[in-house]
């Protein structure tokens, strides 16, 4: 019998939980050995229905995962999202449609359950987009040469009457998700967090595969006396020769509400002595970052990539739930390989609300679920896609009519890898 015949692909039992481990630590290329504490703390998430395992004969060969998110889109609603993690193959099982498989019975059920979209962040760009995902939001990292920003050295706090203080893991647990609540119903892209996130974040639940070193915590509340923004960061040991001080501060997560905290906390990094890089971790493309320097060429970007990956499950609820900004009427043929999204949909969006419906009317653009994907956040131009030949206008000038409708002011960002 073929490879494909004799692999079983199935939701996991609770009793086949460390074999499943086992496997995904093999396809992470990190030891194969389960420890006592990571079976326990997978256990205590793993949800078996929604985690998927291929078995040649007792032993799992690939992995699979999902799990419920809500994913934040433009104008501020939440939709209900399919997030995908802990996605492997073990090299010895590669090209017999083992993800396919996981992938096609994951999304179905997705489907059934009502979920508009799935999300997952993709280790390697040409997997997924097989499978209808797109790219929908990107990310960037900067490195900041703090001699060379031309902030005051002698800056002793902010000046508009709010305050930084250090904090502990535990302040962090009791303000963080509330902070974060505030983001990301502001934010498109982002995605909600659980207590698991800030327990793992801040100390309180320490993995194994994640050693765990203990960060400064910095809070940013305003003269009201509340709490803007909070970063996590550590700091190496580094002196060079002339006995310089020439240590970087890591920032592990940074997240703000308003411009004066975001101002406020990059400042207070770049004046802690002996620091002499900033390096931000994952931050929006358009971060305002470069631009609170006097020199924004001393913030230098080091990555920008593609970050967040969607799929549309739901084209109609997809398209209802978000806003925009302008008012016009737009028919999408929509392809999909797998069937899920496919079909003619007429958008007729304004301001006060939007509604799309299946139509028999005549497409104005035509393109694959996972295009749509990276218009529907706003971050992608259907213009540039037109272009590479992506999308194709059935109208002249259709493209720039999806533009006008669907692009924002502002790039969609996702703060979390999951």
């Amino acid at each position: 019998m073929s490879p494909r015949d004799t692999t079983d692909v199935r939701a996991i039992t609770e009793a086949e939980i460390a074999d499943w481990i086992r496997a995904l630590n093999t396809g992470f290329l990190r030891s194969p050995a389960v420890s006592e504490r990571e079976l326990a703390d997978r256990s205590s998430y793993i949800v078996p229905e929604r985690t998927l395992g291929a078995f040649d004969g007792a032993r799992c060969v690939a992995t699979f995962r999902s799990f419920p998110q809500e994913l934040t889109v433009v104008g501020g609603a939440a939709v209900p999202a399919d997030a995908i993690s802990n996605v492997t193959v073990t090299a010895t099982h590669r090209r017999r449609g083992l993800l396919s498989r996981m992938m096609a019975a994951d999304l179905a059920a997705a489907r059934e359950r009502g979920d508009v979209v799935a999300t997952l962040i993709a280790a390697e760009y040409p997997i997924y987009g097989r499978y209808g995902f797109g790219p929908a939001t990107s990310t960037a990292q900067w490195i900041i040469d703090v001699p060379r920003t031309g902030l005051d050295p002698r800056w002793a706090g902010p000046d508009d009457g709010g305050r930084i203080d250090l904090v502990d893991g535990e302040d962090v647990r009791k303000t963080g998700p509330e902070l974060h609540e505030r983001l990301r119903r502001a934010q498109p892209g982002a995605v909600s967090r659980d207590d698991r996130w800030w327990q793992a974040n801040t100390g309180a639940l320490v993995l194994d595969r994640s050693p765990w070193t203990e960060p400064f915590y910095a809070v940013y509340r305003s003269a009201e006396g509340e709490v803007e923004g909070l970063v996590s960061y550590e700091a190496d040991d580094n002196w060079g020769d002339a006995k310089q001080p020439l240590n970087t501060a890591d920032v592990n997560w940074l997240i703000a509400v308003t411009p004066r905290a975001e101002r406020a906390l990059w400042q207070y990094l770049c004046s802690i002595d002996w620091i002499a890089r900033v390096k931000t971790g994952w931050r929006a493309p358009d971060d305002l970052l470069p631009h609170f320097l006097p020199d924004p060429r001393a913030a230098r970007i080091t990555t920008q990539s593609d970050w967040l990956w969607v799929r549309v499950l739901d084209v109609v609820r997809a398209l209802e739930a978000r806003t925009y900004a302008g008012s016009g009427t737009l028919v999408l043929e929509v392809t999909d390989r797998d069937g899920l999204s496919a079909g003619r949909y007429a958008l007729d969006a304004g301001p006060d609300g939007a509604s799309c419906a299946p139509t028999t009317r005549a497409a104005d653009l035509t393109l694959d679920v996972g295009e749509l994907a990276a218009l529907w956040l706003g971050d992608e131009s259907a213009v540039r896609l037109a272009a590479l030949g992506r999308v194709r206008e059935e109208r002249e000038g259709a493209a720039s009519v999806a533009d006008a409708l669907l692009r924002t002011s502002r790039r969609p960002w996702c703060p979390d890898v999951f």
